[in-house]
């Protein structure tokens, strides 16, 4: 019995990483589609779809994956897909708001209606949340191994043409207008390398979610990120102090 219960634990530790790799690899497959979408899905002439390949080779994708995901931007295969973003409520009345790459609208939004409806929360229409959270240019860059300070990488930040810069122990997150984005990230991506370049939304203000709901919404948000079509969910939520 022991040695089973040591190859069971041995196994849900694997599948449990299997599953996060999996989780890893298609969002992203999601940003090379996104990437190669937006600009040339040559590399050599698409700065942001290089950046997206660094992390794939990072993160040990195989280049198969890799490839597949810039193939179906180009319009290989015959699959065309869409940005869909929904907007909805949680449990206790949270914004939520959906962004999906689908090749199924139908697929998509019956999904994501039943994801919401099967944990307390509520579909809603286009632009009944929209409207608290602000959309922006977002960029990480590593504090590991860098060498310049805070004030190096916010003047070079400014300089580029940024908004804000929020600094923690591990990473400078720098903030631009939307349009900014790709000014900010050629002219940074010459001095340091950059984790993340993207556009992102950033709620205005949030709410605490009731502590009776916060297993209905741990439920939904995972089953929305689990979701193959979906690439983004932005809340506007916290979660009770007690609760980790």
């Amino acid at each position: 019995m022991s040695g089973h219960s040591k190859w069971h634990n041995i196994q849900g530790r694997k599948n449990a990483q299997d599953a996060k790799r999996g989780k890893i690899f298609q969002k992203i497959s999601r940003d090379l589609y996104q990437a190669a979408k937006a600009g040339d899905p040559d590399p050599a002439n698409n700065p942001q779809l290089r950046l997206v390949m660094d992390k794939a080779r990072a993160a040990n994708m195989p280049k198969d994956n890799v490839q597949r995901a810039i193939d179906k931007a180009s319009g290989i295969g015959g699959a065309k897909f869409e940005e869909i973003t929904y907007e909805g409520y949680g449990p206790g009345g949270t914004a939520i708001m959906v962004a999906a790459l689908t090749d199924n609208k139908n697929r998509t939004a019956a999904a994501v209606r039943s994801a919401f409806t099967h944990h307390g929360g509520s579909l809603g229409a286009a632009g009944s949340v929209s409207y608290m959270f602000d959309r922006k240019g977002y960029i990480v860059i590593l504090r590991d191994g860098l060498d310049a300070d805070e004030d190096t990488v916010l003047m070079d930040a400014l300089d580029a043409g940024a908004d804000d810069m929020k600094t923690s122990d591990d990473q400078f997150e720098i903030f631009s207008d939307p349009s900014n984005l790709t000014a900010v990230r050629d002219a940074l991506q010459e001095k340091y390398n950059l984790d993340t370049a993207e556009v992102r939304m950033f709620p205005e203000n949030t709410t605490e979610v009731p502590e009776d709901k916060v297993s209905q919404y741990q439920g939904l948000i995972d089953e929305l990120e689990e979701n193959d079509d979906v690439s983004d969910v932005y809340e506007a939520a916290t979660m009770p102090e007690n609760v980790e």
